[in-house]
């Protein structure tokens, strides 16, 4: 006979239709109930993930904490999941998930002794290929999830082997229906039988009241004991994910085996609600950085600075949450979200520049007037950095330039400054180790050493540019070159979009009734002999655009910047870069890795990049860490840039509120960097990432200078 394992737990959304406070309330409340049902029915278990529920309780409610631990203790409340929270899997980069699991690990490490290794995800939009691999590495070899469901992805079990990259095998269980629900019929419970592959006589059937929280009730309990009578051709019983996972474990080597992504469902959240999207990635990013510096022995390594690094990898995993991530929330519940992203992003800033500061203190004083740049990556910096040193009201003269502790001529360019007012910007080009400070003084040409490899400037107009390692632009015709690769020239197109926020029921947008922009006249923004930049203001729909191209005399690449002052309504903003052949290869760039996927049209999640095959061993790049998804075919790729759906519409619910928000409007910017040749591997591609993300910090000393 058919066991199925019926799991109490309670899907708590701290974050969606709500603000965080309600969050509390209900993971508060939620506990509370479940520990009075625990009390009341010694037959019963309550199954519970998430260890930012736990941290709550903790902190607001110590004897519910207590009740807590003494069912823990007593094998009647599991602890399943064991992350921080249940996080958007597509988004976050693979530090940023491998910390969204290490702060749930090391809570129940530090609190319970244990920690689970059953990871649990029911309600997650969709699940990369690399999660396997990094799930591992903390010993979990299980998985629970839902989405995408039977009518969004199709699997060859409800219970499979799930294989991703670099090795990582689990075993995974798919939901059936709902991960929550208010009425348990017999229809429900069995609905967990469907897909069971061959020889498997256990499932797991997820019940309890959820997404406000809510957990098992009276009266679900009295329907469950009901159908444990009436139901004669099955097995029903109180149980766990433990249980459940025990009772298959010698069918495991028998299971289907599916390998790659798990996708996918809500394609709209990979691009939606775009401000909250930034603000986690740039928190993250520097809290790498400051990481980094702690752990090369850095002096603002205390205990105390140690504690509140944790504290805000806490509230940055916290909003990796996958409705908060998503960008389905009220839009009034973000600015709390952004204002704690941010609070983690500057305090991070402050100790890096503090480091910074403090680390100038060990040099010299110097006539000379020095500009530092300190690379606190754990990557090494190589290519263009800009800032803007202060040289008080006095001129750039043409004979001044930047020089090396070992007085050589640092290759550099004065370009378009920040202000209208006044001030001098520079372009300077480095290297940078891991970890280093580098010293470049202010000099005049007659007193450093010029041995600097001659490079032939950048040639052109205002409507065409090009140099001498193969990169060129031409706007009239448009044309981009790329070492040996003529290519079409990429366009910005915007397209109806009349999906809710999460884009529910579509794997696609719609490429018909496409909308173009208009260009103005272009202008040279930057003229010199190592970068040469043409800008064009446009216009599509109501929306303001600018994009300028930029070369640089010692690369071929071309970079495209893009800033859109965004006005739209339900419409769905397109990067299009169009192929000149026929084109069945693409790799995209996920979290934690990289996967092949197939040029199919559907809209997929990428991190950071896309390279595309255009012959054999012959590649295009698109580098954005500013762009999050694509949709690619044969013959084009499309980037997509901005949604502006209504926030928190959800189908079949109608939108068109007249004080309703759309999603994402105001100024938005992007940097595209396209490559092209052998040379574009995927370390590469990630290298050239990880710069675009961390950039170097800076300061100007001039301790010791000789008097004006």
């Amino acid at each position: 006979m058919l066991t199925v394992h019926m799991i109490f737990h309670a899907h708590l959304d701290p974050i969606w239709l709500w603000p965080w406070t309600a969050g509390v309330d209900e993971a508060l409340s939620t506990c509370r109930s479940a520990c009075e049902r625990l009390e009341a029915h010694p037959d019963l278990y309550f199954s519970q993930g998430e260890a930012w529920v736990y941290h709550q309780v903790q902190k607001l409610d110590l004897g519910l904490f207590k009740r807590i631990r003494q069912f823990v203790e007593a094998g009647r409340w599991e602890i399943v999941g064991g992350w921080w929270t249940q996080p958007d899997c597509n988004f976050p980069d693979g530090i940023g998930l491998e910390r969204q699991i290490q702060m749930g690990r090391e809570y129940f490490m530090d609190e319970f002794g244990m920690f689970p290794d059953i990871a649990f995800n029911p309600d997650s939009f969709g699940h990369n290929a690399s999660l396997p691999r990094l799930m591992n590495a903390v010993g979990q070899t299980k998985y629970v999830f839902m989405r995408p469901q039977e009518h969004e992805l199709t699997l060859p079990g409800r219970l499979f082997n799930w294989h991703g990259l670099e090795g990582g095998k689990m075993t995974a269980f798919r939901v059936a229906r709902a991960y929550c629900c208010g009425e348990i019929r017999a229809d429900f419970v069995k609905a967990s039988i469907d897909g069971l592959p061959e020889g498997i006589k256990h499932t797991a059937c997820f019940c309890g009241v959820g997404d406000h929280g809510g957990g098992p009730t009276e009266y679900q309990i009295r329907q469950i004991r009901e159908l444990m009578e009436t139901e004669q051709d099955v097995k029903i019983e109180f149980s766990t994910a433990k249980r459940f996972f025990d009772a298959i474990a010698d069918k495991v080597d028998t299971l289907p085996i599916v390998e790659g992504e798990l996708q996918h469902h809500a394609i709209g959240c990979y691009t939606v609600h775009r401000p909250g999207k930034t603000a986690l990635k740039a928190a993250t990013q520097r809290l790498r950085q400051l990481e980094t510096a702690f752990e090369n022995n850095s002096s603002l390594a205390t205990e105390a600075n140690k504690t509140q690094l944790r504290d805000h990898w806490r509230n940055v995993v916290f909003h990796q949450f996958h409705d908060t991530l998503g960008g389905t929330c009220l839009p009034s519940a973000y600015k709390h979200v952004e204002q704690e992203l941010g609070a983690a992003e500057a305090w991070a800033t402050t100790l890096l520049n503090d480091e910074l500061r403090i680390k100038m203190q060990a040099l010299p004083d110097d006539e000379k007037q020095r500009v530092l740049v300190y690379n606190p990556s754990d990557a090494p910096y190589d290519g263009w950095f800009e800032c803007e040193p202060w040289f008080g009201h006095r001129r750039w003269e043409q004979d001044h330039c930047f020089a090396d502790e070992d007085g050589k001529l640092i290759r550099f360019q004065k370009i378009q400054n920040e202000s209208l007012t006044g001030g001098s910007r520079f372009a300077l080009r480095l290297q940078l180790a891991p970890g280093e400070l580098k010293v470049l003084k202010v000099a005049r040409r007659s007193e450093v050493e010029d041995d600097l490899e001659s490079l032939e400037s950048i040639m052109g107009s205002t409507y065409c540019m090009g140099n001498d390692n193969g990169a060129a632009i031409a706007l009239y015709p448009p044309e981009m070159v790329i070492g040996s690769w003529i290519l079409p020239f990429p366009e910005i197109i915007s397209y109806p979009d009349n999906s809710d926020t999460w884009s529910h029921g579509i794997d696609r947008y719609v490429e018909d009734k496409e909308e173009l922009p208009t260009w103005g006249t272009p202008v040279l923004l930057n003229d010199g002999p190592y970068i040469r930049e043409i800008v064009q203001k446009g216009r599509i729909g109501n929306s303001d655009l600018y994009r300028s191209f930029r070369l640089y005399a010692d690369s071929g690449d071309v970079e495209m910047r893009i800033r859109v002052n965004w006005q739209e309504r339900n419409r769905v903003l397109k990067l299009v870069m169009p192929y000149e052949a026929y084109v069945d290869h693409r790799l995209d760039g996920i979290p934690g890795g990289w996967l092949e996927r197939n040029q199919d049209g559907a809209e997929r999640p990428i991190r950071d990049w896309t390279r595309i095959s255009l012959e054999e061993d012959e590649f295009l790049g698109i580098v954005s860490p500013d762009i999050f998804a694509l949709d690619a075919t044969v013959d084009r790729a499309r980037l997509t840039l901005l949604r502006s759906p209504q926030m928190a519409h959800h189908d079949p619910y109608p939108g068109g509120r007249i004080d309703g928000r759309f999603s994402d409007r105001g100024e938005h910017d992007f940097t595209v960097r396209f490559m092209a040749g052998k040379q574009v591997t995927p370390e590469v591609l990630d290298q050239v990432a990880t710069m675009m993300k961390r950039t170097p910090l800076n300061a100007d000393l001039t301790r010791g200078m000789k008097p004006l």
